[in-house]
């Protein structure tokens, strides 16, 4: 078992404040927005066993079998197959999708067949992987997650009064539902910009004005004036996470993280795709083919279970659960089939002989048992076999 040493990515719309709250130390005045644990290339956790840092890829990468496990190399290869991450969004991430397994292999194929540089700002797939995720609210969280039934989107905007938005409401009744979404948005981010600007203005005057179901998309004018993103966010579902919820995120669901503190676990990906809200490269045409147009309403995950609570999820990439240790409790002996990363987010509870802070984590490799002690909250992200 590894004590975790993890980098924190100061991405603009980080919050200042969360992480360092979290971990106990004082802000720094930059963003901090996503601490990663895993062996993703982008920013790899690193490790000491002796014979001075490494990264979890490296050791990964030297003895696959022995630190996955051979059952879990067979099934999903030579790599760890998720990214564990605290996320603190003082501001909206950009409305985005993330592409299904064949999508995301057939459009990093295309990329690397191209020459597109896997840094340059205009490249879509980092990776040949999908990214299904799963967020689990630390504090309250605010998120966008999957489009409204288009009538129910059309009476949102119809309500504003804004003339310039009639255009969108009579294609939001006048088609089949997939039809509706898949014209709108397009239209969305296809229109003139300073048209868009002018109509985004006055859309965030009548939410700010209004309030009520229209607050949530109020506050996104200040972060991204005259962004299209603004008006095709309106077309998405508003979801509050209480502190213990989550919300699954399957390819194509078009989704924007708000404002709050939370554990997510995907697949170890990076590859989206944006729609908005956001001063990076958007790919409209490939963005529409990896779209799912469908109306979905948010679903609320809860965890179930006894000392171990889970999360369950369609996916088998990964696996995210939960202790909440009670003082004087009992230890629990974990599985140890599979690899596994243990996040300490509040209290002190030990991993073996480790005494963990909150915000500290550890890598169990494959067949080592660990077991849990003390009292605090623990989160245990692993996969399925």
């Amino acid at each position: 078992m590894d004590r975790l040493t993890n980098t924190i990515r100061p991405y603009a719309w980080g919050s200042t404040t969360a992480i360092p709250a979290l971990l106990g130390v004082e802000p720094t005045g930059e963003p901090q927005a996503e601490m990663w644990m895993g062996a993703h290339p982008g920013a790899p956790s690193r490790l000491d066993r002796g014979a001075g840092w490494t990264t979890l890829s490296a050791v990964i990468a030297a003895d696959p079998e022995g630190e996955l496990g051979s059952a879990a190399v067979a099934k999903f290869g030579p790599a760890l197959p998720f990214l564990l991450k605290i996320l603190a969004a003082g501001a909206p991430l950009s409305l985005q999708v993330h592409p299904d397994l064949a999508q995301a292999r057939a459009g990093f194929e295309d990329e690397e067949r191209r020459g597109v540089p896997i840094d340059a700002g205009h490249r879509n797939y980092k990776d040949a992987n999908h990214k299904p995720e799963l967020i689990c609210a630390l504090t309250p969280f605010d998120g966008l997650c999957g489009f409204r039934p288009p009538r129910e989107a059309a009476d949102l905007l119809e309500g504003l009064g804004v003339d310039s938005l009639k255009p969108y409401v009579d294609l939001l009744r006048a088609h089949p539902e997939e039809a509706a979404l898949r014209e709108v948005l397009t239209a969305v981010l296809a229109a003139d910009r300073e048209e868009t600007a002018r109509t985004v203005a006055e859309t965030a005057a009548a939410a700010e004005r209004l309030g009520g179901p229209y607050a949530p998309y109020a506050g996104l004018v200040h972060d991204y004036p005259g962004d299209p993103g603004v008006i095709a966010a309106m077309l998405l579902n508003h979801v509050r996470l209480q502190p213990g919820e989550a919300m699954f995120l399957g390819a194509g669901i078009p989704h924007a993280y708000l404002d709050g503190l939370g554990v997510e676990l995907m697949a170890n990906s990076d590859n989206v795709l944006r729609c908005g809200l956001t001063p990076k490269h958007v790919d409209v045409p490939e963005l529409l083919k990896v779209v799912v147009f469908e109306p979905s309403a948010p679903g609320v995950l809860r965890p179930e279970g006894g000392a171990e609570e889970v999360y369950e999820t369609p996916v088998d990439e990964f696996r995210l659960s939960r202790f909440v240790l009670a003082p004087g409790g009992a230890p629990h002996t974990l599985p140890d089939a599979a690899p596994q990363v243990l996040l300490c987010t509040a209290g002190a509870p030990a991993a073996g002989e480790l005494t963990l802070a909150p915000g500290e984590s550890v890598f169990v490799p494959a067949g080592e048992k660990v077991e849990l002690s003390g009292s605090g909250t623990v989160f245990r992200a692993t996969l399925v076999l």
